[in-house]
């Protein structure tokens, strides 16, 4: 199964100052600098903290056994496998943020510089993946969670806290995690714990 979605075209599609593009992909560069409305940096934030939250409550208070409740604890393998993924990413890549600098050519600057890949945007996309790819047949409707990815990957760039190219490799990443732990049959961070998951809601320790 490959997933495309269409947001992500749309990405590639923001506007810019082509002289001033830059990246692996040639399409790298500073969006006006908004931190206003939708963009404000708190509400991704909030949006970051939801997520985990709601991955958090979804895996505990659901039955282990029914598939909404398999699909939670797929989200927090996705998630966590994600968050290494990037972290480490991070480290090496070492690429200063558009508020760092405005060339977007710049890598492997020392530490401190974290601007590649997106970790927020790999989140909700490891986030809203599993559900998408176990719902997408049943209620076509479910799609619509890759605005949530695609609401963070914008807001972190009008913030000058990614390039381009780190909001869709971040995206990617957190995609490809998702469906590698929704195809598996039971989850793998679940099923370390003692006795399993939660049966019938009620948490088994």
């Amino acid at each position: 199964m490959r997933l495309k979605p269409r947001a992500l075209t749309a990405l590639l599609l923001l506007p810019g100052p082509a002289w001033s593009a830059g990246g692996p992909l040639g399409i790298d560069h500073r969006l006006a600098y908004d931190d206003r409305g939708p963009w404000r940096r708190t509400y991704q934030v909030d949006l970051e903290d939801g997520v985990v939250l709601a991955e958090l409550l979804g895996s505990f208070l659901t039955p282990g056994d029914s598939r909404v409740g398999l699909t939670f604890r797929k989200t927090v393998d996705a998630s966590v496998f994600t968050a290494l993924t990037t972290e480490t990413l991070k480290r090496l890549a070492q690429r200063p943020r558009p508020r760092q600098t405005d060339d977007p050519d710049q890598w492997f600057r020392g530490g401190g510089n974290m601007s590649f890949p997106s970790g927020e945007v790999a989140l909700q996309a490891s986030f809203v993946t599993p559900f998408i790819a176990e719902y997408r047949g049943d209620h076509p409707w479910v799609w619509a969670l890759e605005t949530l990815p695609a609401y963070d990957a914008v807001g972190r760039m009008k913030n000058w806290g990614h390039w381009q190219t780190d909001v869709l490799a971040g995206w990617a990443i957190g995609t490809g995690w998702g469906v590698f732990s929704q195809r598996r049959k039971t989850p793998i961070i679940f099923g370390l714990l003692p006795h399993g998951f939660t049966v019938a809601g009620r948490v088994q320790w």
